[in-house]
């Protein structure tokens, strides 16, 4: 071999630190990608995951998921649906004037009119603004027991998939007895004891069995994603267990436990009416569409818009939340592109 051969195989060698060498050289058929000036034809900036975008860097799993959400319609009418529906659990006077305790026995069942659009309760309390006062609570119901579930479930679950051993045979049998729970009757059970009337055993029950799902879930992202090479090639270089789980594994497990948390926030909004309606959930004079809807079955052919307005309510929030959770489950999942 040429000494200008040998020279150039040499300098492609570069010692890695560790006792041993690293090929830099880039075989035939690996190509430096660069960005194309303006007007060739060069990668689309609005092409698939991991092509330059318009700055001449790969895109992102997230920042290709922003991209696609932003263009989903379903996403953006349940986002901006979602939105109000957060804008008047804060601020219900926006909308509504009055109390929502406020009633008057001699308007008892009485239809629309002026001043209370969806007429009135069997008790003369206004339906309306019962109605937008009760998303304040199944919001912060559905909100606050999402956040627990996922917190809870995805520490204890990432942890347990990334250790294993001991620690993840533990957890899954611990797991096992709490899916064997059924959901309904455990609230019965566990709620009928408490005589709170405020929104706090209810979450508290709803995170007890809940954060089995997103443990599960999470164990099995953490266990996917610690077998990939760039946390092998970390492990190599010394990183610390920490900085392999906060810097490596969690950004890339991370996904799936959005997606199923943003979608079973639905399901606790509409657990907790479920828990309200059987009597266990909240109990007056907590403003809840369950203890409405509670109150108004008895009513259903006399009054049937004492029922209408906040079942209709509960069901396009549920809606709102499923419907985001599926937008964002197709953006993230790479499978689906």
């Amino acid at each position: 071999m040429s000494g200008g051969g040998r020279a150039a195989e040499d300098g492609a060698i570069a010692a890695t630190g560790m006792g041993g060498a690293m090929d830099l050289a880039t075989s035939e058929g690996e190509v430096l990608e660069q960005p194309s000036p303006a007007g060739s034809d060069g990668p689309d900036p609005d092409g698939p995951q991991g092509t330059p975008g318009p700055s001449g860097k790969p895109r992102s799993l997230w920042s290709d998921a922003w991209r696609d959400l932003r263009r989903n319609p379903v996403f953006i009418v349940s986002g901006l649906v979602i939105l109000f529906l957060v804008v008047i659990s804060i601020w219900p006077s926006l909308i509504a004037s009055g109390s929502p305790l406020k009633c008057d026995l001699a308007k008892a069942q009485e239809g629309s009119q002026p001043g209370a659009p969806f007429g009135y309760d069997g008790q003369g309390c206004n339906v309306y603004t019962r109605t937008v006062y009760g998303a304040r609570t199944s919001v912060t119901v559905g909100v606050c027991a999402s956040l627990g579930v996922a917190i809870i479930g995805s520490v204890l679950g990432g942890l347990a998939g990334f250790f294993g051993g001991l620690s993840d045979s533990f957890l899954s049998r611990i797991t096992d007895v709490f899916f064997a729970i059924p959901v309904v009757l455990g609230g019965l059970v566990l709620l009928s004891v408490v005589t709170s009337n405020t929104v706090w055993p209810v979450i508290g029950f709803m995170v007890l069995l809940g954060w089995p799902q997103i443990s599960r879930i999470a164990r099995g992202s953490v266990i996917t994603a610690k077998q990939h090479d760039y946390v092998q090639a970390a492990r190599a270089l010394g990183a610390s267990n920490s900085r392999i789980l906060l810097r490596h594994i969690m950004p890339n497990a991370i996904a799936p436990v959005i997606v199923v948390a943003t979608i079973a926030l639905g399901t606790y909004i509409a657990l907790e009416a479920t828990l309200s309606y059987l009597g266990v959930g909240l109990k007056p004079p907590t403003v809840s569409w369950g203890i409405d809807i509670s109150a108004a079955s008895a009513y259903i052919r006399q009054a049937p818009h004492m029922l209408l307005w906040p079942a209709g309510a509960l069901a396009l929030t549920v809606l709102a939340f499923i419907m985001l959770g599926d937008a964002v489950r197709d953006a993230l999942d790479p499978k689906l592109r």
